[in-house]
């Protein structure tokens, strides 16, 4: 009999020093590879799909450009702008990465780096 895999949501966040493209792929590559570790997710096929968004001060370029230079051609990805709110995170690059896996929610790890870390506290003592 063959496993039942469950469609699973990563979510992270980090922060950009600065709005340029370099600095922007450079912060997602970052989470995007501290996400794949800590879920030890090795294979792109697992990846249903990444959302990206960013705060209105990032429009340098797409945060979805990191994801394909690690190789991930044939995952889906989109990019959205999030609304902007007052006294938010500056230069925040979010994602919500869906995967495959046999693993229950509560073992997805969620990973918030940088300015980021403010986001979400109760995720952030499960790093």
């Amino acid at each position: 009999m063959q496993d039942a895999y469950w469609l699973r949501g990563i979510r992270g966040a980090t922060s950009v020093g600065e709005d340029t493209p370099s600095a922007i792929i450079e912060a997602t590559k970052e989470l995007l590879e501290t996400m794949l570790a800590v879920n030890d997710i090795h294979d792109f096929d697992v990846i249903a799909s990444i959302f990206f968004t960013t705060t209105p001060d990032l429009f340098s370029t797409f945060p979805a450009e990191a994801a394909r230079e690690l190789g991930m051609n044939l995952v889906p990805l989109i990019c959205n702008q999030e609304i902007p709110v007052p006294n938010r995170v500056p230069r925040c690059v979010r994602i919500m990465m869906q995967v495959n896996t046999l693993k229950s929610q509560k073992d997805m790890k969620h990973v918030y780096l940088g300015e980021a870390r403010s986001l979400r506290p109760d995720l952030i003592s499960a790093q």
